[in-house]
């Protein structure tokens, strides 16, 4: 199967059994960060949308421990940037209907949580096919260590993942159910 067939089977299976939790176990977020010992989190995230698990509640828990939290922003060509944002600040709908920050402030996560679509073992993803988040973590890899954490449920993992040269592999995922 490819990516697209991979992506159309499970958005129907994720829309169908539309989890009554969309929520992941902030301790299991904060176990893995803690082995990490990173100092000065700053927290990417996004809003969720199509029945992915919610973010939002991760960003408050991380903002109310007094770390900077943002959410992305997309530009022209498939490019995005991650503003920042407070749970108080107002979203704008962007052109896929997803809100995102009006702020200007640009950040650069050094945490960045990821929708999933569907992974594997191997800590691949399938996303929604627009590049955006291979691209960013490409980018600025080069500009600093970031951990990428994948959100998902359990019933979207796969055998394995169809991979092409610029994806770019996840260091963890968390689903309802525990760390991969």
């Amino acid at each position: 199967m490819n990516k697209s067939e991979i992506r159309k089977k499970i958005l129907k299976i994720r829309r169908q059994n539309k989890p009554k939790s969309s929520k992941i176990n902030f301790q299991l977020i904060l176990k893995v960060l803690k082995r990490l010992e990173i100092k000065n989190k700053i927290i990417g995230g996004y809003y969720p949308y199509n029945y992915e698990i919610d973010a939002i509640e991760i960003l408050k828990k991380f903002e109310k421990q007094n770390n900077i939290i943002s959410l992305p922003k997309i530009k022209k060509k498939h490019q995005m940037d991650f503003k920042r944002w407070s749970t108080k600040d107002p979203l704008t709908i962007n052109k896929y209907g997803i809100p995102e920050p009006t702020s200007k402030k640009t950040v650069y996560p050094n945490i960045l949580l990821v929708p999933v679509v569907a992974y594997d073992k191997y800590l691949n993803r399938v996303g929604y096919g627009g590049g955006f988040y291979d691209r960013y973590i490409h980018k600025n890899k080069k500009r600093k260590k970031i951990v990428i954490i994948g959100l998902s449920y359990s019933f979207q993992k796969i055998k394995k993942v169809p991979i092409k040269k610029n994806d770019m592999k996840l260091d963890f995922i968390i689903t309802e159910k525990k760390i991969i």
